[in-house]
């Protein structure tokens, strides 16, 4: 492993133990073994560090969701491949994201530091409600949105639809952060949820 990748390592753990505020670039200079100066060498400033963690993080879920046949960001693009894939798949990719979500050590880490400093920091705070809320309930507003415009989900609104289908989610992500030896119990339940909701909602089925 390269040094920038062990400074960018060794800083998102002592993020997630301390809080992004309360670490020092010393700090990460020392938990890497080597010296401030060296540090500045290879990044400008801790600001520069959390940048390229945010990178890394965007890099690593790109390649996720290749992996699962979507692009993850791109509703233009997605809504052709939802328009496509069975109920099982669907499943399947929902399981694929939740698990990615749920174990991936950078994803993880950055998690913990958001809920540690969003009470103390607001650009992290607004940050956080940016990564958990906005984004992901603008992402599936449009899906649902396009979804029910060509026919495939019955016309709802687009925006309370996204609200009912991501905070299941996000309620059983934030619960196996805390309880990891309930991950079992809540694939189940993700499971359920999204044949339920695809159920409810599935233009074929109404």
């Amino acid at each position: 492993m390269n040094t920038k990748k062990r400074i960018l390592d060794a800083a998102l753990k002592l993020f997630s133990e301390k809080g992004y505020g309360n670490v020092y670039v010393g700090e990460i200079g020392e938990a890497v073994g080597i010296k401030a100066p060296s540090l500045y060498k290879h990044y400008k400033s801790k600001q520069d560090i959390f940048n390229a963690i945010l990178d890394e993080m965007k890099n690593n879920y790109d390649k996720q969701a290749m992996a699962l046949n979507m692009n993850g960001s791109d509703v233009n693009i997605d809504v052709g491949i939802f328009s496509a894939v069975s109920e099982d798949e669907l499943v399947k990719m929902g399981i694929g994201l939740f698990s990615y979500f749920l174990h991936d050590e950078y994803v993880c880490r950055f998690r913990k530091m958001l809920t540690l400093e969003q009470f103390h920091d607001s650009e992290l705070s607004q940050l956080y409600t940016k990564q958990y809320v906005d984004q992901p309930l603008s992402y599936q507003s449009a899906m649902f949105s396009m979804l029910c415009a060509g026919g495939l989900l019955r016309q709802e609104d687009a925006e309370v639809m996204a609200l009912q289908f991501y905070a299941p989610l996000y309620m059983l992500l934030t619960l196996c952060d805390r309880h990891p030896e309930r991950e079992e119990e809540a694939l189940k339940l993700l499971e359920q949820h999204i044949r339920q909701f695809n159920g409810a909602y599935s233009r074929s089925l109404s």
